[in-house]
């Protein structure tokens, strides 16, 4: 067993390039070849439970979520649009959503970055 603490600092210069977001499955609105960034606090991305921190340079970008998560925005700002419902919402540092599997959002990135901490169940 062990207790892992959430560093509400982490900034995307602190994770790993995962490359293209593109490439993860975004389909890219506006920002060029928007790139994400991540570290694994708990499991891979693919497992049924996973947690880590995530972020991606500036951009627009759908993404249909391959997984339930629950996340907290530590760095930047983003709106996010719940296509299904069409609600749009202005999410800073400290705020918190959840949303569920196949989900169809919309995200457009207002600072250079974001770095969020989620906790995903497949």
């Amino acid at each position: 067993m062990s207790m892992t603490p959430i560093d509400r600092n982490t900034r995307i210069a602190d994770l790993d390039s995962w490359g293209s977001f593109e490439k993860l499955g975004a389909q890219i609105f506006e920002g060029g070849d928007v790139q994400a960034f991540g570290k694994m606090t708990h499991g891979a991305p693919t497992d049924a439970v996973s947690s880590g921190y995530f972020g991606t340079s500036k951009g627009k970008y759908r993404l249909v979520y391959p997984f339930s998560e629950q996340a907290t925005l530590l760095q930047g700002e983003v709106r996010i649009v719940d296509e299904s419902t069409g609600a749009s919402t202005l999410y800073k540092s400290g705020d918190s959503w959840f949303v569920t599997k196949g989900t169809q959002t919309v995200w457009e990135v207002l600072t250079d970055s974001y770095t969020k901490h989620y906790f995903a169940v497949a």
